[in-house]
């Protein structure tokens, strides 16, 4: 598949995701940050990339890695993704009785681990500082309900 048909492919899908943002319904309550507001973001800045990707492939601007002749997979595939899903499946499970910092640090760690980071303390350290600071822009700040910090389960 040519990066023409995939740009094409992305377009289609930010046109879905256009759709679907506006039939959200609105909130009733009041708030900064409503339901739209943070999939419309993503989904605008998502179609510009599409959009950028698309004029590039129709220069021939893009490399395309299966019309490479070094084009080949890095080895382990099967275990990126499984440390990827895992970690997604901690987070899920562990927030509520954890709170929040915890389980994505650990969710952190794991994506981290899919993209060959060793497992340190730094790459902890680096995570969890990731997890305290999207806790503090969205629940402290933006006032999005993300539960708590911490959460002890005693």
């Amino acid at each position: 598949m040519n990066s023409k048909i995939v740009s094409g492919l992305l377009l289609a899908l930010c046109a879905i995701g256009i759709w679907q943002t506006t039939i959200i319904p609105e909130s009733t309550m009041y708030s900064e940050v409503g339901p739209i507001l943070a999939p419309s973001v993503v989904i605008a800045a998502l179609t510009v990339l599409g959009l950028i990707y698309l004029i590039l492939s129709m220069k021939n601007k893009n490399p395309d890695c299966i019309e490479s002749d070094d084009g080949v997979p890095i080895e382990g595939g099967n275990q990126r993704v499984f440390y990827f899903l895992i970690a997604g499946m901690v987070f899920i499970l562990l927030i509520k009785p954890l709170g929040f910092l915890i389980p994505a640090t650990i969710c952190g760690v794991g994506i981290a681990k899919s993209f060959d980071a060793p497992l340190n303390i730094k790459t902890f350290v680096i995570c969890s500082s990731i997890s305290l600071a999207f806790w503090g822009l969205f629940s402290a700040l933006l006032g999005v309900d993300l539960g708590p910090l911490i959460r002890l389960p005693f």
